[in-house]
């Protein structure tokens, strides 16, 4: 395989506020490779979406990057750059050409005040140095591409005028506006009924297909992520407990907490009127970390003390994914405190 476009290493998160310091982020690592799509799952609060913010370095105060490494590789070769270590002066030049994020609720991301045009042009003024009138033309034509009917029209609305799945698909086109290499899209279809889900989804696999898009999805849907993505990561807690390819996790999950969220899922197979499986319990408060395994409170293959004693290493197996548990190895080095 190729090498990776964007390399994250122990990539550290953490929030320092008056009750104590949350650890959103906790050394996270992966991969994503040119027309790719990593998806990225779990469930609320497990750090998805401050990843994603850590990656553009676009973190809310009081939190910051603490530690860690995310590798953005140009795309002429070269040696690659560590975007953790750049101002946020240096990053503005990253996001939008090379690294776009879609974010999670369009309608709070988008300002009531000005036109969808106004907003996509922004961003093309300040990365490509067209002038106003270039700027709307280009917006009319990546409306257009993302399925808005009527683009010449459109483009002066307000984002208030836009149904949910239209402003989805407006949302895309401003994080498509500068061509970046790495799209990164925060719960695109939350919230949207299923038929525009599957709308918004085919748009981005079309995307993905017409110009080699490295995508990571973020999600709690497991199948969304069995019908687009192609390697996977399972967040827990700040923390990637498995990682591994699609067909890998889907057909022989490693981790419990993989396992669990597998079975939630509901089957045509089911027999009706029955209650589907659930995790028991919730992820724990941030200023209340278990100590040891951060899952064992809720794991049904608790391995006694040792689970609840010491933090599970990352162990590589034979197949090529990566698993934190004792399950599958890894010699208890380290006992961690609450």
């Amino acid at each position: 395989m190729a090498e990776p476009i964007l390399s994250v290493r122990d990539l550290k998160t953490q929030f320092f506020g008056p009750e104590g310091v949350v650890r959103a982020v906790d050394g996270v690592d992966f991969d994503v490779f040119e027309g790719r799509t990593l998806g990225v799952v779990g469930e609320s609060g497990c750090g998805k979406s401050v990843t994603a913010r850590s990656v553009l370095g676009i973190v809310d105060r009081p939190g910051r990057v603490v530690g860690g490494s995310i590798l953005l590789r140009p795309a002429g070769g070269g040696a690659a750059v560590d975007l953790a270590k750049l101002s946020n002066e240096e990053m503005r030049k990253y996001r939008g050409p090379e690294i776009a994020l879609v974010f999670q609720e369009p309608m709070a991301s988008f300002s009531q005040h000005y036109t969808i045009g106004n907003q996509i042009g922004e961003g093309i003024k300040l990365h490509l140095g067209l002038d106003e009138r270039a700027a709307k033309k280009r917006a009319i034509e990546l409306l257009d591409m993302v399925g808005v009917p009527q683009p010449a029209r459109r483009v002066d609305d307000y984002p208030f005028q836009l149904s949910g799945g239209l402003r989805q698909r407006v949302m895309i086109a401003m994080a498509l506006s500068c061509d970046p290499r790495v799209l990164i899209a925060d719960e695109p279809t939350t919230a949207l009924d299923v038929t525009t889900q599957a709308q918004i989804l085919d748009l981005l696999r079309s995307l993905q297909q017409q110009k080699g898009l490295a995508i990571i999805l973020i999600t709690h849907d497991m199948g969304v992520i069995a019908e687009m993505a192609h390697d996977v990561s399972v967040m827990y807690l700040g923390r990637a407990v498995e990682t591994g390819s699609v067909k890998e996790i889907f057909t022989a999950p490693r981790h419990p907490y993989t396992r669990a969220l597998l079975r939630s899922i509901p089957t045509v197979l089911a027999k009706p009127r029955t209650r589907l499986p659930t995790i028991e319990g919730s992820i724990p408060h941030p200023f209340e970390r278990p100590k040891g395994c951060a899952y064992h409170p809720r794991c049904a293959e608790i391995i006694g003390p040792v689970c609840e004693k010491f933090e599970p290493p990352a162990v590589n197996t034979a197949d090529g994914r990566q698993v934190r548990c004792f399950l599958h190895g890894g010699a208890p080095a380290q006992e961690v405190a609450a």
